[in-house]
């Protein structure tokens, strides 16, 4: 089967196309034969860390798993002695973060634990797009610190563009949230396509000198968490989902000199992240069931030109989801 691998750390030019065996499902593990995979900014953080810290966990030397991608949406071709969950021919979605990345190839083989049936009608493609980001942006609107999201919350969400921004908005504009998105000028009108209340350019805009807000989900941080210390209101919740270093640097200075000035304010990493959790995927087919979340795809690449998907999204030029359709 051909499959995406990278055997060094480096922009997406380092990956290739590679024909490997395919696997044969043992034990409780499902064959499945993929369909359509998107691509995460999570792939980009293992194909290229953003720190050296951060590869500890994905390798040193070299990248620990070299075959990228998480997001999958496929066919059930073959199943393992004992695997009874499925049967062939379903069709399935999974996040193979647990399972060894590897999306990005004609066949996937995990245990099936690792999948879930599509919701019913729903494309390979629209469901490649959900696994990943649109989880991330489930948890990240659960109710958090007796704090939660509701009519009349004014939320703010940066990176609203991207992956996982699309999926919040909507999610948040569901519980009758006051919604404020953050992008850059090209993207305006996308996210206020999304049903985002308002839209800020952050070229041209302090974002945290607006407000101030309820809630603030920050998608990929950027900026010094005490940056929106100011902007959030008392008892208000700010979540990041990862950071750059100087980000991740202030957290040890706002827990020594700020939290005091924080007021009963919550700021920090998004706690409790779970790669398609049961119960997440449930909360999320009952958003889908209801058209609350509608996937946005921007662009389809086939297998072949991995490469150029990754620097796609790598670039931040998209608006929504990318797609590698097999």
């Amino acid at each position: 089967m051909k499959t995406a691998i990278h055997d060094r750390y480096g922009e997406p030019a380092v990956v290739e196309i590679r024909e490997i065996p395919t696997p044969v499902p043992v034990e409780d593990q499902v064959l499945v034969k993929v369909h359509a995979a998107s691509v995460n900014r999570a792939d980009l953080d293992w194909l290229l860390p953003k720190s050296q810290l951060f590869r500890v966990f994905t390798g040193v030397r070299g990248p620990r798993r070299n075959r990228p991608g998480l997001d999958v949406a496929g066919v059930v071709e073959a199943l393992g002695p004992t695997a009874s969950r499925f049967k062939v021919g379903d069709m399935v979605f999974a996040d193979m973060f647990w399972f060894g990345h590897g999306s990005f190839a004609e066949y996937v083989c995990a245990p099936e634990r690792a999948f879930q049936l599509i919701p019913p009608g729903m494309s390979f493609e629209d469901a490649a797009t959900l696994p990943h980001a649109a989880l991330l942006a489930v948890q990240g609107m659960r109710p958090r610190y007796g704090q939660r999201v509701g009519p009349g919350s004014r939320v703010l969400i940066v990176g609203a563009s991207g992956n996982v921004g699309p999926f919040a908005v909507q999610i948040a504009k569901h519980l009758g949230a006051e919604v404020t998105g953050v992008c850059r000028t090209e993207k305006l009108d996308f996210v206020r396509s999304l049903g985002a209340d308002h839209a800020i350019d952050y070229t041209t805009t302090d974002y945290t000198k607006t407000g101030p807000y309820d809630w603030i989900l920050d998608v990929d941080a950027h900026r010094s968490i005490r940056d929106f210390v100011k902007c959030l209101r008392p008892n208000g919740v700010y979540m990041a989902m990862g950071g750059n270093g100087a980000w991740i640097r202030s957290l040890p200075v706002l827990a020594l000199t700020g939290w005091r000035t924080a007021r009963g304010k919550h700021l920090g990493l998004m706690p409790g992240w779970r790669a398609f959790a049961p119960a997440d995927v449930a909360a999320l087919k009952e958003f889908i069931a209801a058209g609350v979340i509608k996937p946005r795809i921007d662009r389809r690449y086939p297998l072949a030109d991995v490469r150029e998907a990754l620097q796609a999204v790598h670039d931040g030029r998209v608006q929504g989801k990318v797609v590698i359709t097999v």
